[in-house]
């Protein structure tokens, strides 16, 4: 498994993380067992980067990690832990919580739900509009000092709060949503991020499954997040399902799949510089094996040009995936 570093002085990981939300989503029939082997399946194949977060599950996320490598396996592993965003009860989102003291009382439980003295890479997971972002890392950066996180990281912010943010203490990688069919932060926030030095944290890479070469015309079900998400709507996943199809004719002179093939787009943006990571959501097993082989998929410059002809960012329709998620710098 390729390795990429993560900021200067930030942790080795492999270049094809493990995302963990969807083995905790509400959306989806959760199954522990399987979400263990899975986790357990890609340690096995090289795979460092564990991505969760505090609120994943209302904790569960965390807990089913910390399970998973009950017989070892703590050593390998990179966490990579979001926190701040609020719920009630009943699941409604209530903001984000970048308040110092906040930030330093959910890794207290972040620690003991995952049964580790320490977070890897610890970030925001989204800005709060309400507490200046010095004051968040200036409280994480305590947290490095006293041992108990290795890194900072940052999620969905722009160029300015980069800068803020990085001007306090060094940050280790920005987690983002970047795809095919979601490039916007290309020639502004991916500048400044390359310009200090910083690496980024693709996630998203398969457009929420629309690029997986598996989705159809098929309406997302009311409890399904993707149900608002403007590219799945009526009129647009009609216009982007035909680029996918245009994507599988490329894959298939590689002897590849649709998705196998976005994703090693995506770590071809970072090869020459080593400094982007692509986050793979597998819920399970056979999702993890079918998404693996793009870890050692090189495109050529040649099929790079074909892919950006076939798949042009101006024919994607619908904007990027969830809506009123970002802290609009960009």
């Amino acid at each position: 498994m390729e390795t990429r570093r993560l900021g200067a002085g930030g942790p080795l990981v492999s270049a094809f993380g493990l995302g963990c939300i969807r083995m905790s989503n509400s959306t989806a029939t959760a199954d522990e067992a399987e979400g263990i082997a899975t986790i357990r399946a890609a340690l096995d194949a090289g795979v460092t980067l564990l991505d969760t977060g505090d609120f994943y599950g209302k904790g569960h996320n965390e807990e089913l990690i910390r399970r998973a490598l009950s017989a070892g396996g703590r050593e390998k592993a990179v966490f990579s832990v979001k926190f701040g965003a609020m719920t009630d009860p009943d699941g409604n989102f209530g903001g984000m919580d970048g308040r110092p003291q906040a930030a330093k009382n959910y890794l207290t439980y972040s620690l003991q739900r995952l049964g580790t003295d320490h977070v890897d890479i610890y970030r925001p997971g989204r800005l709060d509009p309400t507490v200046p972002i010095e004051d968040t890392i200036g409280a994480i950066a305590e947290m490095v000092q006293a041992g108990h996180v290795r890194a900072i990281g940052l999620s969905e912010v722009g160029s300015e709060t980069i800068r803020r943010a990085h001007a306090v203490h060094p940050i280790a990688d920005l987690q983002v949503e970047y795809s095919l069919f979601s490039r916007d932060i290309e020639g502004g926030v991916l500048d400044t991020c390359r310009e200090l030095g910083i690496a980024v944290t693709a996630y998203g890479v398969l457009s929420y499954g629309l690029l997986s070469g598996n989705w159809t015309r098929q309406a997302p079900s009311p409890t399904d997040l993707r149900a608002i998400m403007p590219r799945f709507q009526d009129g647009n996943v009609e216009s982007n399902l035909k680029l996918v199809q245009a994507l599988h004719e490329i894959a298939d002179t590689r002897g590849a799949t649709a998705a196998q093939l976005a994703i090693a787009w995506v770590l071809a943006q970072g090869r020459e510089l080593g400094d982007i990571v692509a986050v793979v959501g597998s819920r399970t097993r056979q999702q993890l094996a079918e998404a693996l082989p793009a870890a050692e998929l090189v495109l050529t410059d040649e099929e790079l040009a074909a892919i950006e002809e076939a798949v042009p960012i101006s024919a994607v329709a619908g904007d990027v995936g969830m809506p009123g998620m970002r802290d609009g710098e960009r």
